[in-house]
């Protein structure tokens, strides 16, 4: 491939930073034409972007070794009598490093080795922190950033934000926070971008987690990692807890799980206890199957406030379509038109087509050579192989309005599911 060939798509890689595909090519490229400390470069953002990119590390090291030149291996030291330093009169003994290094030996790396093995021998009891083992960060997405979904906002709004931001209201009208908010519906729609939407909307921390952050095998770490975790939302207040994945972690007890079964009912006791203390520790859960809940979970005080998230609307779609094509070169994009032809799309689904587009136009560079904008074809023909990916979820949902115990909690899905002529 000619220079002025990878200079082009060079170009098209600053217009799409992320694009861990297109930097693999351009380094193969430039690794063919001999352009190795390019190629060096160029693979370091990829493995910066992917850290187990396992393609990315093998022609690191291919291009590394390509500008190292072969040196001969010293010959090991000759540690004998005859080179063992000494001193003479009136000359003080080498210091260690010195003589180590006469030795052939490099008392440098050797340190480096024991910085990262060894514990320092001292310590400050003031400087130890309580540790806190689970990832958080304070979110500076708000509900205005997330396009459409008006209903999902009114009923956050009112079930939430509302009451946190008015509390002479909330006083007066007895309005009580205690507990947490359920947000349930297919997957792909959006729970966990909503949810940290609620966080940075009450300028407050937010911590996430699932099923996999909690479970030890060991016997008692799962509820003290329950445990935990609230205590950790406790010390940076005001914070919102996210459990994702409610349906796994508080699974219906009473099927021989005794591991889930001690989970659900620390879980409960963290719940139950909130107080004066935990004003500022609000909880959010997550979930695809509302229905396979604990029961206690979902009694007053606890999950007790649902709001459902359908898939987007016309003008979230749009605004999907959009956020996914910011940062790819894209030309003549009718966002409009798109919405308007994926009616029933989730915003996963929506991804999915923006991604596959991306690499129609990619593989087409590829085999021209000429790099290329991402045209409405391609976005056509994508979306000509992606389906809705909700219909499992909505006939499972049916199965259970229609002939599973309902007390009422999931009258919206309900009314949704006749609205779109599923019951």
């Amino acid at each position: 491939m000619s220079l002025e060939a990878i200079a082009a798509l060079r170009r098209a890689v600053e217009s799409m930073p992320n694009d861990v595909a297109l930097r693999l090519h351009l380094a193969q490229l430039e690794m063919n034409s001999g352009q190795n400390a390019e190629a060096v470069t160029t693979l370091a953002k990829i493995l910066e972007l992917d850290p187990q990119h396992s393609t990315a590390r093998e022609l690191l090291a291919d291009a590394v070794a390509a500008m190292t030149p072969a040196a001969p291996s010293p010959p090991p030291p000759d540690v004998t009598a005859s080179n063992i330093p000494v001193s003479t009169a009136g000359e003080a003994p080498p210091a260690p490093a010195e003589a180590a290094a006469r030795a052939g030996f490099d008392w440098r790396a050797a340190e480096a080795d024991l910085d990262s093995s060894v514990a320092p021998a001292f310590v400050d009891g003031e400087s130890q922190a309580p540790h806190d083992p689970f990832s958080s960060e304070r979110p500076k997405l708000t509900l205005a950033d997330i396009g459409g979904m008006e209903q999902v906002k009114e009923r956050l709004n009112a079930s939430l934000l509302a009451p946190i931001r008015n509390p002479g209201l909330r006083a007066l009208y007895g309005k009580s926070l205690r507990g947490g908010l359920l947000l349930y519906g297919p997957p792909g729609c959006g729970k966990t971008f909503l949810a940290r939407a609620v966080a940075g909307e009450l300028g407050a921390g937010f911590i996430s987690v699932s099923i996999a952050d909690i479970l030890d095998p060991y016997f008692g770490a799962s509820e003290q990692r329950v445990h935990q975790l609230f205590l950790q939302a406790q010390r940076m207040a005001p914070c919102v807890v996210f459990i994702d994945e409610l349906d796994t972690l508080g699974q219906r007890r009473g099927a021989g799980n005794t591991m889930m079964s001690g989970v659900v009912n620390q879980l409960l006791m963290e719940l139950d206890g909130f107080d004066g203390a935990r004003d500022d520790v609000f909880t959010l859960a997550a979930t695809n199957q509302p229905w396979q809940v604990d029961p206690a979970l979902r009694r007053p005080g606890r999950f007790d406030r649902t709001v459902l998230v359908l898939p987007p609307d016309e003008r979230a779609r749009e605004a999907i379509f959009r956020f996914h094509l910011t940062e790819r070169p894209v030309e003549a994009i009718d966002a409009k038109a798109l919405a308007a032809r994926t009616n029933g799309f989730t915003g996963a689904d929506i991804a999915l087509v923006c991604e596959a587009a991306s690499e129609r136009a990619l593989i087409d560079s590829v085999t021209t050579g000429v790099p290329r904008m991402i045209g409405m074809p391609d976005l056509m023909a994508a979306l000509g192989g992606v389906q809705p990916s909700i219909g499992p979820w909505l006939e499972t949902a049916r199965n259970y309005v229609q002939f599973g115990e309902d007390d009422g909690t999931f009258a919206e899905l309900k009314t949704y599911l006749k609205r779109i002529k599923r019951l």
